[in-house]
């Protein structure tokens, strides 16, 4: 018997439009279908200005929508003002550069702030920050410490575990990787890994890195002028790299091999998007080779 999940966020036909009614308006997304289940690990990309910001930031009532609905289990978050406060804690978004938004005097209370607005007891608020700073890789010793004498990358971990404790239904990240070194991004995504196998929350990441995000989401969903252009497993859509080359977004390396390969005569799968792809295609062509 096949059990089918219900979507624990959803929109339906989401539009939104800027100064709307004005010589400057603007429409930002429109018509957006949109499902995650639980326990999803889903990547949204698109090139700059295609509306993906935009729409993360309706899916925890940050933004209301011009017309449509977004739904948390179910039920339209904009329901009611009682239910829009409880969804900004189970919806938790990390923006681009969230240690900007850092200010305490110690890692252990920018950690405890979601909690504490909760209205958590102590000993849970303890428990909470504790859990969330060992999944992003923060030591106990570093708790007490000015998070402003912390490194990029600690201070980044630092913010997302700030959100991590609040433990969220869905945990949204924008960008979480931006402007670190290749260390620190590969540090923050095995984070993110991590507690997503730790905890089974839905994820959802924004990311402009195609190789960054192909290797960990479940599906994937490309913007492109305000609407959903591809959605799918990875493979169903980096099978369609001409398309993503269209519009605009830069398709990991080996695929860019694998076209051009393509473009040579020889016949890789048209869904390569990691290394390891690339290799067994390429073995797989030479034991062709041999065979004829």
């Amino acid at each position: 018997m096949v059990i089918k999940l219900n979507p624990i966020i959803s929109t339906e036909g989401l539009t939104h439009v800027y100064s709307e009614g004005t010589p400057f308006e603007h429409v930002a997304i429109e018509n957006i279908d949109f499902a995650a289940y639980p326990g999803e690990y889903l990547g949204i990309i698109g090139h700059t200005g295609s509306g993906k910001s935009t729409f993360i930031q309706h899916l925890n009532g940050l933004l209301k929508p011009t017309s449509g609905v977004v739904k948390l289990d179910g039920e339209d978050i904009h329901s009611s003002k009682k239910f829009t406060r409880q969804v900004r804690f189970q919806v938790g978004l990390v923006f681009q550069y969230p240690e900007y938004q850092l200010f305490e005097e110690t890692v252990y209370k920018d950690i405890a702030f979601g909690p504490k607005n909760m209205k958590l007891s102590d000993a849970e608020i303890d428990k909470r920050v504790r859990t969330a700073a060992e999944l992003v890789g923060i030591s106990e010793d570093m708790l007490e410490k000015s998070p402003f004498n912390l490194s990029g990358g600690q201070k980044r971990r630092v913010a997302i575990a700030g959100v991590m404790a609040m433990q969220p239904k869905v945990l949204i990240l924008d960008e979480p990787t931006a402007g670190l070194d290749p260390e620190g991004r590969e540090e923050i995504i095995e984070n993110i890994n991590n507690y997503r196998k730790v905890t089974g929350t839905t994820v959802i990441m924004v990311s402009h890195s195609m190789e960054e995000i192909a290797k960990s989401v479940d599906r994937l969903f490309v913007f492109h002028d305000g609407n959903i252009d591809m959605r799918g497993t990875p493979s169903e859509v980096f099978s369609h790299s001409e398309r993503l080359e269209e519009i605009g977004l830069t398709v990991p390396q080996v695929t860019k091999v694998a076209m051009r390969l393509r473009q040579m005569g020889l016949e890789p799968p048209r869904d390569i998007y990691t290394t390891e792809h690339l290799k067994a295609a390429l073995l797989k062509l030479k034991g062709g080779e041999a065979d004829a």
